[in-house]
C-alpha cells in the first residue's frame, strides 16, 4: 500500500504537509493518537519508532489496550445503480452481496 509505514505489527499513514515542509505520520488502529513529523524518510522512521514506543509505554502504565477493536460491521451507502450492479454480480457468482463485496475488498487489498 502506498503511504503506509510499518513498524513491527503497527502501520502508520504517511503524508506530506507543504505548510510546514515536513512529512507527517499517524498510526492507524490505535486507541489514541500517535503521530510524528520529520523532514526526511530516515528521520521519519526514527520518529515513528519513538512515538509508538511512548504511546505503548503509556498504554501499559495505564492498563489501556493500545489497539482499537472492530465489530466487523459498517454501513456503506452507494448509488442505487451501483447497488443493482453489485446485486447482479453477486447473484451471478451465487454469493450474497456481503460476501461479494468482502471478496472484492480482499482481492484489492492483496494487490
Amino acid at each position: 500500500m502506498n503511504n503506509i509505514l510499518e513498524i513491527g505489527k503497527y502501520k502508520a499513514h504517511i503524508s506530506y504537509d507543504p505548510e510546514i515542509d515536513m512529512f507527517r505520520g499517524e498510526f492507524i488502529g490505535l486507541n489514541g493518537g500517535a503521530d510524528f513529523y520529520a523532514k526526511d524518510i530516515d528521520s521519519l522512521k526514527k520518529e515513528a519508532e519513538t512515538s509508538l514506543k511512548v504511546f505503548l509505554d503509556v498504554c501499559q502504565e495505564k492498563g489501556i489496550q493500545p489497539e482499537k477493536t472492530y465489530s466487523g460491521k459498517f454501513n456503506l451507502r452507494v448509488d442505487p445503480e451501483l447497488h443493482h450492479m453489485i446485486a447482479l454480480a453477486a447473484k451471478a457468482e451465487d454469493v450474497s452481496i456481503n460476501e461479494w463485496v468482502k471478496n472484492r475488498c480482499v482481492e484489492n487489498l492483496r494487490q
